[in-house]
């Protein structure tokens, strides 16, 4: 556990430094462009990414010990909406690596042992779960700033590689979030990189499978992209599918956020 948990932080101080670095460099022009994500503007990526590690960070910070005050969600979020675009990039860069800081000195025994209240699920949840559930996020929308600039860009291999082991096990309960397993009018089970996809009456990633009725040929990330909704024209060019469902299917079965 604490191995997934040290990869999960080094993946996340993986994609900081790349998108970090890329932030530095643009423009105000730039940040007004839109990218993965059609309805936001890079800066508007970048200020819910912000909000996102200044929210994300307290419960984190609290389950180590640390006393946080307390601020209203909605607060925090029409701070960021009212900021300018080049206050919401540079908002980005300083809360994020705050973010980092604080679970980047997280103890080994703090890493295989604390529980996190994120306040919108049932009960707290193990540390792995909570940093799996931001390199999720950050992942994808890493993906929708660069994607801005370099048409060619693609979610980081590593970080692919970790969410699919954790889709497989401690995030398996986004898959119910995120999927619409009705939109298919059979069971299918799908070979994908380093995993199964199973889709009957719920979807689940399955850390193998026997006997797929299905494969989907193409990179770890592109498999991360479709179960965000992001695997879509022209940027699913490395991608197809073979056997008793296509790609089409599996876009409907995951509609994106």
């Amino acid at each position: 556990m604490s191995q997934l948990v040290d990869r999960t932080i080094a993946t996340l101080r993986a994609e900081y430094d790349t998108l970090a670095g890329l932030v530095r460099t643009l423009s105000d022009e730039q940040l007004a462009a839109t990218g993965g994500a059609a309805e936001w503007t890079v800066a508007q990526v970048l200020s819910h990414l912000g909000s996102g590690a200044e929210i994300g960070r307290a419960p984190l910070a609290r389950a180590a010990g640390e006393t946080v005050a307390a601020e209203d969600n909605q607060t925090i979020w029409a701070r960021w909406d009212a900021a300018t675009p080049r206050a919401q990039a540079e908002g980005f860069l300083d809360t994020n690596r705050r973010w980092l800081e604080t679970v980047e000195a997280f103890t080994p025994e703090q890493r295989s042992s604390l529980t996190v209240d994120l306040g919108f699920l049932p009960e707290p949840v193990p540390l792995v779960t909570a940093l799996g559930m931001r390199l999720s996020e950050v992942a994808n929308h890493s993906w929708d700033v660069r994607v801005a600039f370099d048409p060619d860009a693609r979610v980081d291999a590593g970080s692919a590689d970790v969410l699919v082991e954790l889709l497989a096990g401690h995030l398996g309960f986004m898959l119910g979030f995120l999927a619409k397993p009705a939109e298919l009018e059979k069971p299918v089970s799908v070979a994908v990189p380093g995993a199964g996809l199973v889709i009957d009456d719920t979807v689940t990633v399955v850390p193998r499978l026997e006997s797929p009725s299905a494969t989907f040929d193409g990179p770890a990330e592109a498999f991360v992209r479709l179960l965000s909704g992001r695997l879509k024209a022209p940027y699913d060019q490395d991608a197809t599918v073979e056997g008793d469902v296509t790609l089409d299917d599996l876009r409907r079965v995951f509609p994106g956020f």
